[in-house]
């Protein structure tokens, strides 16, 4: 292959890359502080279990003025677990949780959101703090915070304060989050309800083509000066 063309070839490539193949957006804020995003950016929640105990369901709200409105629902348990007690209540997907376990929502620009866990006569959490009341409902952590969630017991998990922020993580393997329902006496084990969510990344952009087409019509004309 003529080399001035593979050049052209490469610089394609380059900028497509560059313009869109691998650069989910970034988010202002994916946290206890709230979520909000730059620009309009698709997320995809996969459920991981439950150890509620209740019949919950998982949803995002839009949030104006500190008022919530459920905008989406992801996750609904169609029971309170997958047999009674066994293993501190534990609730599996194909088995509380019907369907694939996966759900993906766009997030749109400058808007506020959160995430609520409704438990019925449980009341509702949510992931940001302010709505609680102040009192910490959520974690939001890499990989690292599953190991650390002590998911079949009750014990108070003494690391929430350090779990508050999946900036970070949204776009670089996934972000967990879980829940604590305020159940048992609200034990703060935060092991109630637990998914990840992960940025998807955005598709390969028409601007990224025209340049890529442009450097090859660039390298053509060069090519053709020359050998007048």
């Amino acid at each position: 292959m003529n080399t001035k063309l593979l050049s052209a070839l490469t610089a394609t490539a380059a900028a497509t890359a560059l313009l869109g193949a691998g650069s989910p957006a970034q988010a202002f804020s994916f946290g206890t502080n709230g979520i909000t995003f730059a620009k309009n950016t698709d997320v995809m929640f996969s459920f991981k279990e439950s150890h509620g105990g209740y019949t919950s369901s998982l949803g995002i709200y839009s949030v104006k003025d500190s008022v919530t409105s459920l905008v989406s629902t992801l996750f609904s348990e169609t029971k309170s677990s997958d047999n009674g007690g066994e293993n501190e209540w534990k609730g599996s997907l194909g088995n509380t949780v019907l369907g694939s376990g996966t759900a993906v929502f766009t997030f749109l620009a400058n808007q506020v959101y959160t995430l609520g866990l409704n438990s019925g006569d449980g009341g509702t959490v949510y992931s940001t703090s302010t709505l609680n009341a102040g009192t910490q409902q959520a974690v939001f952590g890499g990989s690292s915070l599953w190991t650390a969630l002590s998911r079949e017991t009750t014990n108070t998990f003494q690391a929430a304060g350090s779990y508050t922020n999946g900036t970070a993580s949204l776009s670089n393997g996934g972000t967990l989050i879980s829940f604590d329902d305020r159940g048992n006496a609200n034990d703060t084990d935060f092991q109630d309800f637990t998914v990840s969510a992960e940025a998807v990344p955005e598709p390969i952009t028409m601007t990224g083509l025209a340049l890529g087409l442009g450097g090859l019509v660039a390298a053509r004309r060069r090519r053709a000066s020359k050998t007048v």
